[in-house]
């Protein structure tokens, strides 16, 4: 189970090298584990707290008391994502060497994350190179679809896992082999709930709406908008046919996080993309500096 939500079990994933697919695929146990180099560490912090426990109930009209005074609370979410933030930095410190920018992509499912990443390199790969880390719980359809798009990809799938996080993409990145002075474009799993709480050691997080989601899901979804940088609204050539006001979304947004930047863009016309890869274009390769990740930072 996810220990963030409960919305899953986090701790399994695979990850698929499309150009090794006669290997076994190999399915990694997220509890203690060792990383090669200068960061081992054991996921065996915990916190636990007694309390006892009861609850009352009637049956054939006789009520019943239950105690459990040996029942123990353990609360593992602060120790995991300090565990996370930390992997985070040494991925940060590795891009930042390789001169790498990271970019996270993050959105509800359906929001077109994938076609805007497909029409993005085969804008940018004649004059930067490219890779890219997909999340999703099944299947290698986005992995597919971004080597058919011209960049080599990596594809992690988390099961029931609701999120991508640090240890995932450190594993991909070995993988990859990523080049100097590249582009490395991490799609998140499709939610706006966990994924805005783990930093993956990307430099800016870019979350993606549709006009078709409704103008409200900043203020549904408040940590994901206040963590992020940029606001990618997709799918303007809809706007015409649904109910959706850019300016109260934008508005909403905002009033959570004052420095989040937006461009309206439509991945199937090209509308607004110009903007997207001028924003890429003017991102700072190899440096992480002013990067603050709102919620997803490691406060330790």
């Amino acid at each position: 189970m996810c220990e963030t939500c409960g919305c899953g079990e986090s701790g399994e994933f695979r990850i698929h090298d499309l150009h090794h697919d006669h290997l076994p695929e190999h399915e990694h146990h997220h509890h203690d584990h060792e990383h090669h180099g200068d960061h081992n560490h054991h996921h065996d912090h915990h916190h636990e707290h007694d309390y006892e426990h009861s609850y009352t109930h009637e049956h054939d009209g006789v009520t019943h008391t239950h105690d459990h005074p040996d029942q123990k609370v353990i609360n593992l979410n602060m120790d995991i994502l300090s565990e996370n933030n930390k992997l985070a930095r040494l991925n940060r410190r590795f891009f930042e060497g390789r001169k790498v920018l990271c970019l996270n992509l993050v959105s509800s499912p359906g929001s077109g994350k994938t076609t805007i990443l497909e029409k993005t390199i085969k804008a940018l790969i004649p004059s930067r190179k490219i890779a890219v880390i997909e999340g999703d719980q099944q299947t290698l359809l986005d992995a597919e679809r971004i080597e058919k798009s011209g960049a080599p990809a990596i594809q992690i799938n988390t099961g029931s896992g609701c999120h991508l996080d640090a240890r995932m993409v450190e594993l991909a990145v070995q993988k990859l082999e990523i080049e100097y002075g590249s582009v490395l474009f991490i799609e998140n799993v499709g939610n706006l709930v966990c994924p805005a709480m783990f930093d993956l050691g990307e430099f800016k997080r870019v979350v993606v709406i549709s006009v078709t989601e409704g103008e409200d899901k900043p203020l549904k979804y408040p940590y994901m908008f206040q963590s992020s940088h940029l606001c990618l609204i997709n799918k303007s050539d809809l706007l015409p046919y649904v109910d959706f006001d850019t300016e109260k979304t934008i508005s909403y947004a905002r009033s959570l996080n004052p420095k989040l930047e937006f461009i309206l863009v439509s991945a199937r016309t090209g509308e607004g993309m110009e903007q997207w890869y001028e924003w890429l274009e003017k991102q700072p390769f190899g440096s992480a500096q002013g990067t603050t990740l709102g919620f997803a930072q490691d406060k330790t």
